[in-house]
This record gives structure tokens, sequence and C-alpha cells, in this order.
């Protein structure tokens, strides 16, 4: 393996939790979420990516959306997150703290040499 090569250690499926969280916070619109995403490191995400997501999440029941009328524009639609959701993300915290735990342990013995 080259020393220069590009190793992504991000888990899979990341965009969904981080997608539910910024939900949590508040109610938004798809081009808020991306917003939101980059302060994740998910500045490469493309809309196309999030906009599969959140159909996704919906269709597992994890969130939900509505029309909602704009000033002068069409009518956009509004995320926000469910109570499977919430559940959802409970679940995901707990594996991220046992993962942190795993990412804790390699860090010490790689910098213990």
């Amino acid at each position: 393996m080259a020393a220069d090569q590009r190793i992504e250690a991000r888990p899979r499926n990341w965009l969904t939790p981080v997608a539910l969280v910024l939900l949590r916070e508040e109610s938004s619109y798809g081009y808020e979420l991306m917003e939101g995403l980059e302060g994740f490191g998910f500045e490469q995400i493309s809309a196309g990516s999030l906009y599969r997501t959140l159909r996704r999440t919906e269709k597992e029941g994890l969130s939900k959306s509505e029309w909602e009328p704009s000033e002068g524009g069409a009518a956009r639609r509004m995320y926000s997150i469910t109570e499977a959701g919430e559940s959802y993300l409970a679940a995901w915290a707990k594996a991220c703290e046992q993962y942190q735990n795993v990412m804790d342990s390699f860090a010490r013995a790689y910098t213990s040499r």
C-alpha cells in the first residue's frame, strides 16, 4: 500500500445519522441540511445523495416531510425527525461510543511507540 494512498476512516452510512441529528435540532429544508452537513465534514456531498437519504429515512419511518408554501416561489418540502428516528439516533450514539473506545485504543497503541 502506498503511503500517499487516501484512506477514509469514516463509518459507512454516516449521512443518515448526521442528517437526523440536524433534524433533531430543527426541522429543515434540504438545502438547509446541506449547509448543516458541511459542519460535519460533508463538503463533497451531492444534493442527490442527501435527497436519496432523506427519501430512504422517510420510507423507513425515521423522518417525515410535508410540503410548505414558499413566499414568492414553489412549495418546499420540510423534513423533521420522528420518534423512530429518535430511537435510531439513540442506538447510533451507543454504537458510536463503542466505536470511539476502539478508536481511542488504536490511537493509544499507535502513539505509544
